[in-house]
C-alpha cells in the first residue's frame, strides 16, 4: 500500500464559464484539480484519485510531473459544467452539468493506507453517504466539501438545484472537516452569518468548519472563530475559489495551527483569484503575500 498525507477525490471536469459582460472561455476545473494544485507548495505527499474519459487524461499530466500520483478511473465521459455569471456577484451562479463521469465506487478505489482523504464533487453525482460510511470504516479521515449533496443535479435538463441535505447531520459526523461556501451555509443552516452558520455545523458534529465568501473565508475549531480576507486585485480566476482555499488550507493544516492555516489558504486563493485555471505560483510567492502588511 501507498501511503499519502492528504489525497483529493472527485470529477476533474472541463468548465464552460460565462461572464456577465457576455465573454465565455473554457477551463479544465474540478476539486482535485484545483486543490491538488494548492497543496503542492505544502511539499507534502499528494495523490488525486479522479473519474475521467480516458481520451481526457492528458489533462492529469501537468499533476504528475508536479509530483503528485494519479489513479484514474476511467469513465465513458468526462465531467462537463456549465457556470453562468448574471450578475457582479461572484457568488451568485447558475450551474448546468452537461456530461457525468458517474459515481465513485469502493471496488475501483486504490490500494491506499488510510490517510485524510478530502472528498470534493462538484455536485450529487459523484458520492454516496454509504460511500463515505465504507471510506470511514477502512479507517481513512475524511474531509467533506458540502456542495458534494447541495448542488443536485436534474438528471433530465442538467441544470444543478442547490437544496437543503436531508442527512447533513450523518455526512458531518462522518468527518473531521467541513467546507462549504456561503451559499450552501444558508442552505443547510438557515444563516447568511458565517459565524453563526459556522457554529450550527459545529453543534451538528463538525470538529473544524471552513467557510468562503468573496471577500474572504472563516474557520472555527473548538469553538474559537478566525476570519482572513482576499486580497486579489481581480477576480478573472474566481472559478476554483473554493477549492483553492480547500486544498490549500488542508495541506498547511497538517503541520500548522488553524489560524496560520487560514492566512496561508486565503493569501495562496488570492494570488490564484487573479489568473484562470489552478494556482501555478510558489511557496515564496504565498508566503510574501502573508508577510505583507
Amino acid at each position: 500500500m501507498k501511503h499519502y498525507d492528504l489525497v483529493f477525490v472527485g470529477h476533474v471536469t472541463f468548465d464552460d464559464i460565462e461572464a456577465k459582460e457576455g465573454s465565455s472561455h473554457s477551463v479544465p476545473g474540478g476539486a482535485p484539480l484545483f486543490g491538488a494544485y494548492a497543496a503542492i507548495p505544502s511539499k507534502k505527499n499528494i495523490a488525486v484519485i479522479t473519474r475521467m474519459a480516458k481520451e481526457d487524461a492528458s489533462m492529469l499530466a501537468p499533476l504528475e510531473a508536479a509530483g503528485i500520483d494519479v489513479f484514474l478511473q476511467p469513465a465513458p465521459h468526462t465531467t462537463h459544467m456549465r457556470v453562468v455569471h448574471r450578475t457582479e456577484n461572484l457568488d451568485e451562479r447558475l450551474l448546468y452539468q452537461t456530461r457525468n463521469a458517474g459515481f465513485f465506487l469502493l471496488e475501483e478505489m486504490p490500494s491506499i493506507e488510510p490517510c485524510l482523504m478530502h472528498l470534493g464533487a462538484l455536485t450529487d453525482r459523484e458520492f454516496t453517504v454509504e460511500f463515505m460510511r465504507q471510506l470511514k470504516k477502512r479507517a481513512f479521515r475524511l474531509s467533506v466539501d458540502m456542495q458534494n449533496f447541495v448542488r443536485q443535479v436534474d438528471t433530465e435538463t442538467g441544470a444543478v438545484r442547490f437544496r437543503d441535505v436531508p442527512a447533513k447531520r450523518e455526512i458531518i459526523s462522518l468527518v473531521d472537516a467541513v467546507k462549504l461556501d456561503v451559499v450552501e451555509a444558508e442552505i443547510l443552516t438557515g444563516s447568511r452569518d458565517l459565524e453563526e452558520a459556522a457554529a450550527i455545523v459545529e453543534d451538528w458534529g463538525s470538529s473544524e468548519t471552513l467557510i468562503t465568501r468573496s471577500d474572504g473565508a472563516l474557520a472555527r475549531y473548538r469553538g474559537q472563530t478566525y476570519f482572513e480576507r482576499y486580497v486579489n486585485r481581480s477576480s478573472h480566476g474566481r472559478t476554483g475559489r473554493g477549492d483553492t482555499t480547500m486544498g490549500a488550507y488542508l495541506a498547511w493544516r497538517i503541520d500548522h495551527g488553524v489560524q496560520e492555516s487560514l492566512k496561508f489558504a486565503v493569501a495562496l486563493a488570492s494570488i490564484k483569484m487573479e489568473t484562470p485555471g489552478p494556482f501555478k505560483g510558489t511557496l515564496n510567492d504565498v508566503l510574501a503575500l502573508m508577510a505583507r502588511p
